[in-house]
């Protein structure tokens, strides 16, 4: 009976000392971990290099040096700077996820690659790769603009063109007549009714055609011409867009054809032009995702840089470099407050 009363009371006596003990444990191992340093977070940009795709053209060249740059100086990225192909990165997004970063893809023109990317949740767009998505359309040099304020659309040209030149033609620098912008054109200048208030010019190919603005540009003649960006032409002279209405897909499709009686004005067709990711992007390292969202560039700008380009030892990577070092109020809009 005394043991069986002694047993009782150790037993009690261990009961109350576990939860003491436990405590001193805890209390030991936090002693144990003091001056610790918490595990690092995990790279922003990932373990594996960040392959970006340089197309061929000037513009998207730019780009994907430039972002380059500002990933590695502002989130400490590894970045593979890779040849690129519309067609090809397109279709290599869409299979592998490789590479991650397409800068400048011009999605209409590869649609049935990119449609069932997006569908296969392989590749998604970050943001526009231009502030603006109408890349097409009509332009007066500076000195037009000045002198005649009220000329801002091409709605306007019927009343201004008679001022402008003495009463005779206005010359309408066109584009080479095998381009489809020679046909639209040729329909928007009967649309606005400027058949008997300009004299259309069709050169033979591009140069021709950059030759035969700067000259009138030279001589202060009063001229109207198409263009696109983005594009150096447009920053190396002073010009002025037209507004050219809205986008009206019906006119629009009447304008591009050999047979249309009746043209009714319409703008250019916009293009959709955008960063392009690879899907894991988004999910696994969503800081540079975000980078991308925020990362428009406006067209007056690519303009200027492509300006630039065309100067004596302009290389794609000196301009980038001039960018990164000019314009940060431009690019740290897209870092924002992510970077580490």
């Amino acid at each position: 009976m005394i043991f069986r009363r002694l047993g009782g009371a150790l037993l009690s006596l261990m009961l109350l000392a576990a939860p003491v003990a436990a405590q001193v444990s805890v209390l030991d191992q936090a002693q144990d971990n003091v001056g610790v340093a918490p595990p690092p977070p995990p790279p922003v940009c990932g373990t594996q290099p960040l392959a970006i795709a340089r197309m061929s053209w000037p513009s998207a060249a730019l780009l994907a040096e430039i972002h380059a740059r500002i990933l590695a100086a502002q989130f400490g990225c590894e970045i593979k700077v890779i040849p690129g192909d519309l067609a090809a990165t397109g279709s290599s997004m869409g299979s592998t996820g490789q590479p991650a970063v397409a800068p400048e893809m011009w999605i209409n023109r590869i649609a049935e690659l990119w449609n069932p990317a997006i569908e296969a949740q392989m590749v998604r767009p970050a943001a526009p790769s231009y502030a603006e998505a109408n890349f097409e359309g009509w332009f007066i040099p500076d000195y037009v603009a000045g002198a005649h304020p009220e000329l801002a659309s091409a709605a306007a040209l019927a009343a201004a063109l008679p001022t402008l030149n003495g009463g005779t033609k206005v010359r309408f620098v066109s584009c080479p007549p095998d381009w489809a912008c020679a046909l639209i054109n040729r329909n928007l200048v009967r649309a606005y009714g400027l058949g008997n208030l300009v004299e259309i010019v069709e050169p033979a190919n591009r140069f021709e055609m950059d030759t035969l603005i700067g000259e009138a540009v030279s001589r202060q003649e009063a001229i109207v011409f198409y263009y696109w960006q983005p594009n150096a032409v447009l920053a190396q002279f002073g010009f002025r867009p037209l507004d050219m209405g809205p986008y009206n897909e019906a006119n629009a499709k009447c304008l591009a054809s050999l047979s249309c009686p009746s043209p009714a004005p319409s703008a250019f067709a916009p293009e959709t032009v955008v960063t392009a990711l690879a899907e894991w992007v988004f999910t696994d390292i969503p800081t540079i995702a975000g980078y991308f969202q925020r990362s428009s560039l406006p067209l007056a700008e690519m303009n200027g840089l492509l300006a630039q380009l065309n100067l004596p030892g302009a290389t794609i990577e000196g301009v980038a470099d001039r960018f990164v070092s000019e314009r940060g109020d431009i690019w740290r809009q897209w870092v924002g407050n992510d970077a580490p």
